[in-house]
This record gives C-alpha cells, sequence and structure tokens, in this order.
C-alpha cells in the first residue's frame, strides 16, 4: 500500500494512491483515524485503510492534479544518519564511522513532492542529498536488531537539503543547523508499506538536477543497515509511529565536486528511489 497526504480545503487528508489516483480516505470512511500517523499508530487502522481506499463512492484525486504534504507531515521526530555510504565517507574525507553518526531536522523542514525547495538569503553552498528515509510503524525502546524491521512501517523517497556553510563552516560546526533551514527535506510522494519492499538494502537511488544525473547508487552501499539503524537509535530514545529517519546519501554530492555545484533557483531536483517513487521539488531562492 502507498499512503499520502493531501493537502485539501479541508486540510491535510490521508489518502491511498491507487493507480493513477489518491483516494481521500476520510470520504470513505470518517472512522478512520485523521492522519496517517495516526492510522500508523493504531493496530486495526491499516487494514481499515485499504478496505476504504477499494470502495467505489471514494473521492478520488488525479496524480497529476493532486497537492501533497509529506507523507507524514506531523512526525514527532525527523532523526538523520550521516555518512552512512562508504564512498561518501571517503568523498567527504571523514573516516569511515564505526557507530551511526546523528543529527536531527524539526518539521518545520518538512515539505511534499512538488513544493519548492526555498534556498535562504544567508547561504550560498546549499547542496543536495538523495535519502532512503524510514518510516517507523509503531512505539518501541531497546529494540534487537532481530525484531528491529518489525517496527518499520515503511519507506520513502527523501532529500536531506544542507547549507554547507552553516553546516561546516561556523564555530564548532552546525548539522543540525545546517540541515533543518525551512523546506530543507522534502519526502514523497508516498509511504509504500515494508510489504512492497522485499530488501530495502537493494535499490537503486538517484538524484538529478534539471534531468542531469548527480547521484546513482544502490541502498546496498549502505554502512548500517535499517535494523541497525533502528537498534542504535532505540538504544538512545523511544521511537514512535511516524517517526522519520534519513539513512544517508550515496556519492556525488555538490560540496564534494570541482568546482562545487550548488541548489540555484529556477533548478529542478528530482530522487528516484526504484520501487518507491520519484519526489520532484523546483528550486527557488528566498
Amino acid at each position: 500500500m502507498r499512503l499520502a497526504t493531501l493537502n485539501t480545503p479541508q486540510g491535510p487528508r490521508p489518502a491511498v494512491l491507487v493507480g493513477d489516483s489518491y483516494v481521500d480516505l476520510l470520504s470513505t470512511d470518517n472512522q478512520l483515524p485523521p492522519s496517517v500517523r495516526a492510522i500508523l499508530a493504531d493496530s486495526g487502522a491499516m487494514a481499515a485503510a485499504k478496505a476504504a481506499s477499494q470502495r467505489p463512492n471514494a473521492v478520488k484525486v488525479a496524480v497529476s492534479a493532486a497537492k501533497l504534504h509529506a507523507p507524514v507531515p506531523d512526525p514527532q521526530k525527523i532523526i538523520c544518519v550521516g555518512l552512512n555510504y562508504r564512498d561518501h565517507a571517503i568523498e567527504s574525507k571523514m573516516a569511515i564511522p564505526k557507530e551511526p553518526v546523528l543529527f536531527s531536522k524539526f518539521p518545520s523542514a518538512l515539505i511534499g513532492h512538488g513544493e519548492a525547495i526555498v534556498v535562504p538569503k544567508v547561504s550560498t553552498k546549499v547542496d543536495y542529498e538523495a535519502e532512503l528515509v524510514i518510516v517507523v510503524g509503531k512505539r518501541g525502546r531497546h529494540i534487537s536488531e532481530a525484531k528491529a524491521m518489525d517496527f518499520v512501517a515503511g519507506y520513502s523517497v527523501g532529500h536531506d537539503v544542507s547549507a554547507r556553510d552553516w553546516q561546516l563552516e561556523k564555530d564548532g560546526k552546525q548539522w543540525m543547523v545546517g540541515k533543518t533551514f525551512d523546506t530543507f527535506a522534502p519526502i514523497g510522494p508516498t509511504l509504500v508499506t515494508k510489504d512492497e519492499v522485499p530488501d530495502p538494502h537493494k535499490l537503486g537511488i538517484r538524484l538529478r538536477l534539471d534531468g542531469k544525473t548527480m547521484q546513482n547508487s544502490n541502498t546496498e552501499q549502505m554502512i548500517f543497515s535499517v535494523a541497525q539503524i533502528i537498534a542504535y537509535l532505540s538504544i538512545i530514545l523511544t521511537l514512535e509511529p511516524g517517526d522519520l529517519i534519513f539513512t544517508g546519501t550515496p556519492p556525488g554530492i555538490g560540496h564534494a565536486l570541482t568546482p562545487p555545484v550548488y541548489l540555484r533557483g529556477g533548478e529542478t531536483a528530482e530522487v528516484e528511489i526504484d520501487g518507491l517513487g520519484l519526489l520532484r521539488n523546483p528550486v527557488v531562492s528566498e
């Protein structure tokens, strides 16, 4: 199943992608939880959502006409893993990490498919990073690696936009600050449930700027697996349904190129992951 959050005159509404349309779930079952995050938190709601998406009286919005939020627009946490592709760590001239390198973004950074990435006036080095995003499916703490996949609801396509001048050139370095400007966390278009993803570690991942391929790799290059990331995070904090985990980016970031390549207003950024879909966002200058 592919869950999404529609931007409607009634506000954000949970939806399921069926064919070439998004089905507004609340139009067929007003007893369903009112958000994707709430559906994930209710053990019986996923089956009810699937049934609701098949009803003939459902309100449908064509993919071509749909306006989308991030699939989970209201997560409690957005956690990011840095340097999680071996070749990316090498191109960044940083040691291969022995444990996951963590930072965070705030929900105010989230945008959906089709929404604009805003290059802020105060940064001249805004970079791109294609990423696989894990969506947590149930609450857990001190989760073993063997059971970690039970806590995964599914996956989405993510773009970890990064202001390198703020991240790397400020006193003490400021990873979180450089990563969490408004609009710096595009995700979408949908949350693909894990039953549709046989192996999250064998997915082609690509990023294009105005049609030019800048990153082209495979999630099999990740240093820490989905299960390892879930287990490690759960040592530190309680994971909740709807939490979003960015899992790192492959080689090809603009900051590592000669000369460097940074996002500019007027461009279009596309992140594509096999089996998960295509996330497209225009880039505008503040």
